[in-house]
């Protein structure tokens, strides 16, 4: 049995803050564009220039997500689905900071 679908396309964990995203490599037009639904709850949807070759639109995403919350890239790590669009994207800092951040983003 499936797990049931999670309301939200964040979570706090312990040093950070884990994100569900949705990767769009070669798009025209990079950066956050929302909240898309999935199969298994909501995710945000990152657009990056850069190709799924050779880990680049991962280095991508990770580096479009730390600017966007204000933490050095080295802090961003994806950690589930690095050859899939839909990934988990793990922040490392104080978790109800970057809560508000990302809430503040997609408002």
């Amino acid at each position: 049995m499936a797990p049931p679908p999670r309301q939200s396309a964040w979570r706090m964990v312990e040093g950070g803050l884990e994100l569900r995203v949705k990767a769009q490599p070669r798009a025209r037009r990079p950066g956050l564009q929302g909240l898309v639904p999935g199969a298994d709850g909501p995710r945000i949807k990152v657009a990056v220039n850069e190709a799924p070759e050779d880990g680049r639109a991962n280095r991508a995403i990770c580096a479009l997500l730390a600017e966007a919350l204000e933490v050095p890239p080295s802090r961003a790590e994806v950690t589930q689905g690095a050859t899939s669009r839909d990934k988990t994207v793990v922040i490392g800092g104080n978790a109800a900071v970057l809560v508000a951040k990302v809430a503040a983003i997609l408002a």
